[in-house]
């Protein structure tokens, strides 16, 4: 079924006085029908959010103008940006698609469009979607959910569970989940109504399942086994201490078995909710046989189309609420005949809040409403975080580390979560959408010149491995007062080059102070959040220094 511009108004009415967006812009969004236009199709409905990391309420979020793809994922689906996304998918300049999936002339169309995202809106759509596909709709969520913000943080990732459960989630499985350590996530899971699934995810001494490697849901008269495919590298890209006795991976072989064995029970369809990131569902797609759909986060793509390996649909649905994907199909003899898709832009303005969803964040938010609220200071330019090579948002953070700490430079992790903060107003509720983990306290160390390039080396070698299985996401370290070039195609150890401290070549044996935050190692020096906060009231304006490495392809 179609949804002409008139119904959808009638179904999702424009929110009253909307400040957000400007009525041109509303009016722009709405002239092209096709936006909201949507194929119905088949006999099953999937729903899918990845990486809201805990963003109740409507936020901005520039998507990367550097992704950069390796091997045989070069310039294909996730890594382009810009206008070479734009000719790909056939997407016109400075339009709503324009503003959503790339960060061409973002400060423009964001003050035109305005806010994205917002558990409000995004249940307004899924209520939406259920009434008219009744009895056909499964809402998957793949995790980078429990963590992310203030809320998320002082709960203990409860708040979103309280969200989820609200949603109507029917399966989701995890990764910064588990940084609230064993212990806490076995509580949260007590509280899920909705079923947690991880088929790789074992106990580290006697091999035993931690999770359920899968459920089978029955609806419209067909049966859907989801199974979950949690983060591989947990362990090694947060600290181990967290999880002790679970051991993760890929596990592939095992996933072919929880396969097969779903197969056997003569399923209609089999569904894999993964957290591996792009390019590794892609080649996962191609090794295991008998997958149907993988429905992929963490990092944080957004595709608007499925990309087919072989018979297998790899969804990949961005991040932080700002899209839902929808995926009809159309099974049969327990094959997929054919299917309809949307990566539908969750424009805040346009849409209506569900009033229950509403209430309920209001419930998360409202006690705490003065101190997120709080502007700590102004910015004079965009702070971002996502790309490849550079945020300023990090370069901000990594500032405010060089002056507590009075070290040669700083590093700040290559996170891809953090909401966009336009120039004007920062608030406490920005900086903690950046800085918000459980291991957030800062550190002054001493490096040799040579483990400063050995650290940057095994950085790069993760993000630009050609080897997918070798790739663990994220983006490069941010630095301040620190500059090198990166020779994305120079092979193990030999990516870094003319690097410098302060403007001078770095000498091996040298003793260099470095200042930092989410060590993987216990450290007792304050937040990070406390850090930047503290440094934005001091300064009470901010005008970042725009360092980025040297980019050689």
């Amino acid at each position: 079924m179609s949804i002409t511009r008139r119904e959808f108004i009638q179904l999702i009415t424009l929110a009253a006085g909307a400040a957000a967006a400007s009525p041109s812009a509303l009016a722009k969004a709405l002239g092209p029908e096709s936006l909201f236009r949507f194929d119905a199709r088949g006999n099953i409905t999937l729903l899918h959010t990845t990486d809201t990391h805990a963003q109740l309420v409507p936020i901005y979020y520039r998507e990367p103008d550097t992704n950069i793809g390796v091997g045989e994922n070069e310039a294909q689906p996730p890594h382009l940006t810009g206008r070479d996304f734009l000719r790909y998918y056939g997407f016109r300049p400075r339009s709503l698609e324009a503003y959503a999936y790339t960060s061409e002339d973002f400060l423009a169309l964001a003050k035109e469009y305005g806010k994205m995202g917002g558990f409000s809106h995004l249940a307004t759509l899924i209520k939406m979607i259920r009434a008219e596909r009744n009895g056909k709709v499964l809402y998957l969520d793949t995790g980078d959910t429990l963590q992310g913000s203030a809320t998320s943080l002082w709960t203990g990732g409860e708040d979103m569970v309280r969200v989820l459960n609200h949603l109507g989630c029917d399966a989701m499985t995890g990764h910064w989940e588990f940084t609230y350590g064993e212990s806490r996530f076995l509580e949260l899971l007590k509280k899920m109504n909705f079923p947690f699934v991880a088929q790789n995810v074992h106990d580290a001494t006697w091999g035993d399942p931690i999770f359920r490697p899968y459920v089978i849901k029955s609806l419209a008269g067909l049966s859907v086994a989801i199974i979950g495919q949690a983060f591989p590298y947990t362990p090694i890209a947060n600290p181990r201490r967290f999880i002790p006795d679970w051991s993760f991976g890929i596990k592939e072989e095992n996933l072919q078995a929880v396969v097969d064995e779903v197969r056997a029970k003569k399923v209609d369809l089999v569904v894999v909710i993964s957290h591996n990131g792009t390019d590794v569902d892609k080649k996962m797609a191609r090794r295991v046989k008998g997958i149907d759909v993988i429905m992929g986060g963490h990092t944080h793509d957004a595709v608007p189309r499925p990309m087919e390996v072989g018979r297998t649909l790899v969804i990949a649905s961005g991040c932080y609420g700002k899209f839902l994907s929808r995926l009809d199909l159309d099974v049969k003899d327990r094959r997929v005949r054919g299917y309809s898709y949307r990566l539908i832009p969750v424009v805040s303005a346009m849409i209506e809040p569900d009033p229950d969803m509403s209430r309920l964040i209001e419930q998360i938010r409202g006690p705490r409403r003065k101190e997120l609220d709080e502007v700590v200071g102004i910015t004079e330019d965009l702070l971002y975080r996502r790309g490849n090579l550079d945020g300023t948002f990090d370069e901000l953070i990594c500032e405010a580390l060089l002056e507590h700490y009075d070290t040669d430079f700083a590093f700040s992790p290559g996170f891809r979560w953090g909401r966009t903060v336009l120039p004007g107003p920062v608030t406490a509720d920005d900086v903690y959408s950046q800085t918000a983990i459980t291991y957030p306290n800062t550190y002054k160390a001493t490096l040799k010149g040579s483990m400063i390039k050995t650290i940057l080396e095994d950085i790069a070698d993760n993000l630009f491995n050609p080897d997918p299985y070798r790739q663990q996401g994220g983006d490069m370290v941010r630095s301040a007062g620190l500059s090198y070039t990166i020779r994305v195609n120079g092979g193990a150890g030999r990516r870094i080059e003319d690097l410098k401290v302060r403007g001078r070549p770095v000498e091996p044996e040298k003793d260099y102070t470095v200042a930092g935050w989410a060590s993987m190692a216990e450290q007792s020096g304050p937040e990070v959040y406390r850090v930047v906060l503290d440094h934005i009231r001091e300064k009470k304006r901010i005008k970042v220094r725009h360092e980025k490495p040297r980019l050689v392809l």
